[in-house]
């Protein structure tokens, strides 16, 4: 099982990006989806979740300007980006509970996509 990130890149503050994500291999079924960050000097933290039904939960500082989605057809995850700060730049992760039988599950993590906000 792989994920894959795309969509990183440059931007300037209170601009926009998309992050996708798509998981590809061996795959029964996808559980909790999400994104993680990393900035340089600091612990990987959450940025948000989303459940297979939807449900989401968010870190506080990106509320109301992220937000995930999925397509469980096509076993994507998707964070759009609004509203960009400096303090958003880092490298983020895409997060996966996947089920690879009916009896196991494991996590997996993408290797990483950079987004860098210039002020």
């Amino acid at each position: 099982v792989q994920l894959v990130e795309s969509g990183g890149g440059l931007v300037r503050a209170r601009g926009s990006l998309k992050l996708s994500c798509a998981a590809s291999g061996s795959i029964f079924r996808i559980n909790d989806m999400g994104w993680y960050r990393q900035a340089p000097g600091k612990q990987r933290e959450l940025v948000a979740q989303i459940t297979s039904g939807g449900s989401t939960n968010y870190a506080d500082s990106v509320k109301g300007r992220f937000t995930i989605s999925r397509d469980n057809g096509k076993n994507t995850v998707d964070l759009q980006m609004i509203s960009l700060k400096p303090e958003d730049t880092a490298v983020y992760y895409c997060n996966a509970f996947i089920q690879v039988n009916r009896n196991y599950e494991f996590e997996y993590w993408g290797k990483g996509t950079l987004v860098t906000v210039s002020s």
